[in-house]
């Protein structure tokens, strides 16, 4: 019963949501979406998965309708249905005029079939001035694919209350036991030690795949073993290890009694509360806290940590994030195009950095003024290590990422043990693998 209940929490409603209004169902396609509407006779449908696509881009759509006529359409659907929609509509030939994925050289080809789904990009403007790592991470065999339009220069970190660590006499932890304490004793003063919003299928897995360069600083080689499927998973006591300590998190109560249904978009309004003290997110997630607390906090009493799975020291490196692509079939490629144009101005790219929180800056150079905060500064420059998320740097891994999200919450209700969630990871692998035909796996 309880098996079923969280498959329900995960599966959610089919939600949509367009800047013309909520006419347009989640299942229109480009077709449909794209003919006599706007001065200019055209709509553009965007087709993005939950937190994908921020206010502030909807209303650069505006101004974008406002300046060429072209209306904009956004579709916004549950992240743990994205991407099973995403390809139903692709390999119907119904796909939108612009549809979004996570950028990753190893999964646009066996995710998306780009080179089949998506136009080449190459001549655009803006590439002149996007960031070299995030166009190598939308590119296939030298060729341009998407523009990512996510602040990837930046990633997730353990954002948390410093006021409520001092006042309950806890200190920034540094290994994974001293956090396992600081846990207990905030729970011991009625404090909940950490915002882990399950219910969205994605968030909870960044606790195992986050801290890629300390896979790699513990066991030498493994991105190239794991890539040349030279070793499984399985093999590897380090992400047993790092799966059974993310479970006793959880076990422990320290993720509170609602974790399970807890959802990404409360996360603000919880750790502003003060009843939370601790969560994921990216810099930006203390100025939403700050803001959401009503006064009760400001952004200075708010900092971050590393991930602490695994005594995790290395800085997590993210060049990878949402990124929008031409659909090969859309009627409407200019017009398309021509909105990937405006978006990555100067303007429209402070217009993202100064109206969004969690948009520091996107990786153009187009003389935009980032918004770090000196917080944010000092933290990325205390490092001496760093490494490449596993999702970015590993095959076949990102892919997966709900499934292994559906996988971890049967291991915290005890349907499966963290052996069973390796085991999985190395069995869709090797069919993933095998879909593109991968020499390594024959």
């Amino acid at each position: 019963m309880k098996k079923r209940i969280v498959a329900m929490l995960l599966s959610g409603a089919l939600a949509v949501c367009t800047l013309a209004g909520c006419g347009s169902g989640s299942d229109s396609d480009s077709k449909d979406d794209s003919s006599d509407s706007g001065k200019g006779g055209t709509t553009l449908s965007i087709l993005a998965s939950q937190d994908w696509i921020y206010d502030a881009e909807m209303e650069l759509g505006e101004k974008f309708e406002e300046e060429t006529g072209i209306k904009v359409d956004y579709q916004i659907v549950p992240s743990d249905q994205y991407y099973n929609l995403l390809m139903t509509k692709l390999n119907s030939g119904e796909g939108p005029d612009i549809f979004c994925g996570q950028s990753g050289s190893y999964d646009l080809v066996s995710q998306y079939s780009i080179e089949d789904n998506a136009i080449a990009l190459t001549d655009e403007p803006w590439t002149s001035y996007y960031n070299e790592f995030a166009a190598e991470q939308t590119s296939v065999d030298g060729t341009l694919y998407g523009a990512t339009y996510f602040d990837t220069t930046t990633d997730y970190y353990m954002v948390y209350n410093k006021k409520i660590f001092e006042e309950n006499g806890v200190k920034v932890p540094s290994t994974f036991a001293e956090f396992e304490k600081v846990c207990q004793t905030l729970l011991d003063k009625g404090v909940t030690p950490v915002y882990e919003p399950v219910a969205d299928g994605w968030h909870h897995v960044m606790w195992f795949c986050e801290i890629g360069g300390k896979y790699e600083e513990l066991v030498s080689g493994i991105v190239d073993k794991l890539n040349n499927n030279e070793v499984k998973f399985a093999d590897v006591p380090e992400f047993k290890e790092a799966l059974d300590q993310l479970n006793e998190l959880a076990q422990n109560g320290y993720f509170g009694d609602n974790y399970l249904s807890d959802e990404y978009t409360d996360t603000a309004a919880m750790l502003g509360s003060g009843e939370y003290a601790m969560t994921i997110g990216k810099p930006g997630a203390m100025i939403e806290a700050a803001e959401a607390s009503g006064g009760t906090y400001t952004e200075e009493d708010f900092d971050m940590f590393l991930i602490p799975t695994l005594d995790n020291d290395v800085l997590n490196e993210h060049p990878c994030g949402p990124s929008r692509f031409v659909y090969s079939g859309s009627r409407h490629a200019d017009e398309a195009k021509q909105y990937l144009e405006y978006i990555t101005t100067k303007e429209s790219i402070q217009h993202m950095i100064d109206n969004e929180p969690k948009v520091e800056n996107l990786p153009y150079d187009a003389g935009q003024e980032p918004a770090y905060s000196e917080t944010t500064k000092e933290f990325l420059e205390s490092f001496d290590k760093a490494g490449v998320v596993f999702q970015d740097s590993i095959k076949y891994l990102n892919p997966q990422w709900t499934e292994l999200g559906q996988d971890i919450v049967s291991m915290f209700i005890g349907d499966m043990t963290s052996d069973d969630v390796l085991k999985q990871i190395d069995t869709r692998r090797a069919t993933q693998a095998d879909a593109a035909g991968d020499e390594a796996w024959k």
